[in-house]
C-alpha cells in the first residue's frame, strides 16, 4: 500500500475496457490516479500533472507510446512502465532503451503489475535518497562506487575496470533491465553495441565472484534477449 501521501500515477490507455479495470484496481489500492486516452494528451497530463509514474499503452490512436517515452525522457526520470500486447524481445528492448523502467505484456494480472509498480516507485525513492552515498549494498556485498571497492562477506573482491563499469551500472538501477545494446555502449563504447557476447563473458564473471551459486544466480538475473537487471531483494 502507498504511504498517506498517494502516489499519483497517469495512465496512459485507450482502451476503455483496460482503463475501467486499472481504474478500479488503482483506486482500491489508494493510488491517485490520471488518465489520459491518447499520446498528445498524455504528454499534456506529464507536463502539467508531473505525476510519480506513468502507465503507458504503445498502440495509441494518434501515435506510438515509444514516442511519448522519447519525449518524457527530455525532461524527466518519472517511472515508465509500458503496458502493451507486443510481448516480442524487439519492441520491450525499443522502450527499455528509450528510457522505460520496466515492460508488462498484456495480458496481466494485477498482483504482478501492482508489485512492479511499488518495486518502480520504491527503487525511485531509494536513488533520491542514494543521491549522496556512493555505497550498494545486496546481499553480503557491498559496492562502494567513490571508492572503487566491491566486498563479499566483508572480504575485498578484486574486479577488472570493464567488470566493475558493468556492476556499477547495475547498482545504479536495481530492478530495472538494461537492455544489452546500453550496457554495451556504456562499458565499452558505441562501436561494441553489437557484441553480446562479452555479456555473457562478463557477466559469467561477475556472478563467479559476487554470487554464491554462479549457476543459479541470485542477484545478477538474465532477461532472455533482452538484457540483464540486478535484483537487490527490494526490487520486487
Amino acid at each position: 500500500m502507498p504511504d498517506s501521501v498517494p502516489i499519483e500515477i497517469l495512465l496512459i490507455e485507450d482502451d476503455s475496457q483496460i482503463r475501467r479495470f486499472l481504474r478500479a484496481s488503482l483506486l482500491a489500492d489508494q493510488y491517485k490516479l490520471i488518465e489520459a486516452f491518447t499520446a498528445a494528451e498524455g504528454m499534456i497530463q506529464a507536463t502539467a500533472r508531473l505525476p510519480d509514474l506513468i502507465l503507458l499503452d504503445l498502440g495509441l490512436p494518434d501515435g506510438d507510446g515509444l514516442d511519448v517515452i522519447r519525449q518524457v525522457r527530455q525532461s524527466s526520470r518519472v517511472p515508465i512502465i509500458v503496458l502493451s500486447a507486443r510481448d516480442n524481445d524487439k519492441d520491450k528492448i525499443a522502450a527499455l532503451d528509450l528510457g522505460a523502467d520496466d515492460y508488462v505484456a498484456k495480458p496481466f494480472s494485477m498482483g504482478e503489475l501492482s508489485a512492479r509498480i511499488r518495486a518502480a516507485v520504491r527503487r525511485t525513492a531509494q536513488l533520491a535518497a542514494e543521491n549522496n552515498s556512493s555505497e550498494y549494498c545486496f546481499g553480503t556485498v557491498i559496492v562502494d562506487l567513490a571508492k572503487r571497492i566491491v566486498k563479499k562477506g566483508g572480504e575485498e573482491v578484486h574486479l577488472t575496470p570493464h567488470e566493475f563499469k558493468l556492476l556499477s551500472m547495475l547498482v545504479r538501477h536495481p530492478g530495472r533491465v538494461l537492455t544489452q545494446r546500453e550496457l554495451l555502449k556504456e562499458v565499452w563504447g558505441t562501436n561494441h553495441s553489437d557484441q553480446a557476447h562479452y555479456l555473457r563473458v562478463y557477466m559469467a564473471q561477475i556472478r563467479r565472484k559476487l554470487e554464491t551459486d554462479p549457476a543459479q544466480p541470485k542477484f545478477f538475473i538474465t532477461e532472455p534477449g533482452v538484457g540483464y537487471r540486478l535484483d537487490d531483494g527490494d526490487s520486487t
